[in-house]
């Protein structure tokens, strides 16, 4: 049985991580506090970003204090005893004046049962300024920044207009751990004419970066992108969901077992997916995952170390 992870799965699961942590069932809460991007701001944007998009964000027209009560009042009514984390999904969460951020990353610190907060950001937004704020925020709870990557490959950013390069994402992170602050990457496996090599090459250059998290997610094609405009020209390939399984399989082998995995697939938006459908069946995705891993005999880092695992 791996050892970091409390429902037989066999990678390091964010569930266990934070029940280990604060010895309690622990959500992140998403919440919308009105951030824009400056990728969007400059003209540009990543070509697959949806600007009618709300993610999981029940009404991002209600206050923060309000999207959070609504959100655990849900929660409470089957775990009534959890913990919670603000997790400012929508936007670039540090793009703003440092009053304007503490107003609302601290607002709901004093919250009854908010054990830490988590902020969505983009390597490229994050000043002195902002670090040294996120290390004073970090010495008051659990601070966790998520980054967007989405790979390691400079020429694979550059076509999905990402806005900034690898050396940009290596320096916030390098700032970010000199100041212990736990970091999440985000990537997306078949990007656009992307090989298995590059979606491998990708975890293992955050192997390196000894990066505490990540999310890895799929590529799909939403309604009113840039991308589904591309798709309908190029027909560029859309990896299969046995495809994908692999190649997750595979990076999951490479990722070092002390990393939490913290999402595993994508959630799109029904009404407004073109491609892949099968997408839409999150649950039957991560069931095949751990269904092809255990026929594999297979765990998260077995292609590092053997130690890290017990049969």
């Amino acid at each position: 049985m791996f050892k970091y992870t409390l429902d037989n799965k066999r990678y390091h699961t964010l569930n266990y991580f934070l029940k280990t942590k604060f010895n309690s069932k622990v959500f992140k809460v998403p919440i919308d506090a009105g951030f824009s991007c400056p990728n969007k701001v400059n003209g540009q944007g990543c070509i697959y970003c949806s600007n009618n998009s709300k993610a999981n964000i029940i009404n991002n027209k209600l206050t923060i204090k309000e999207q959070f009560i609504n959100n655990i009042k849900i929660l409470e009514k089957k775990w009534p005893n959890s913990l919670y984390i603000p997790y400012f999904q929508a936007g670039t969460n540090t793009y703003a004046k440092i009053t304007t951020l503490k107003k609302l990353f601290e607002e709901l610190l004093d919250y009854p049962k908010v054990v830490g907060l988590s902020i969505a950001t983009r390597p490229d937004c994050l000043s002195d300024e902002v670090i040294n704020y996120l290390d004073e925020l970090n010495q008051k709870t659990f601070l966790t920044i998520e980054l967007g990557l989405q790979s390691s490959n400079d020429q694979t950013l550059k076509y999905i207009k990402r806005g900034h390069d690898v050396a940009c994402f290596t320096k916030a992170v390098q700032k970010l751990h000199e100041k212990n602050i736990f970091v999440v990457a985000h990537i997306i496996n078949g990007l656009p004419y992307e090989t298995e090599e590059d979606m491998l090459n990708t975890v293992k250059y955050l192997n390196n970066l000894n990066i505490d998290g990540i999310k890895i997610h799929m590529l799909y094609i939403s309604k009113n992108t840039e991308i589904a405009k591309i798709y309908e020209e190029e027909k560029f390939p859309i990896l299969t969901k046995e495809e994908y399984i692999d190649i997750v399989i595979k990076q999951l082998e490479l990722l070092k077992p002390e990393i939490v995995i913290e999402r595993i697939t994508g959630d799109p938006i029904k009404e407004e997916l073109i491609t892949p459908f099968w997408l839409i069946k999150k649950f039957c995705v991560l069931n095949d995952i751990d269904k092809e891993m255990v026929k594999r005999d297979t765990y998260q880092g077995i292609k590092l170390r053997r130690d890290d695992y017990e049969k």
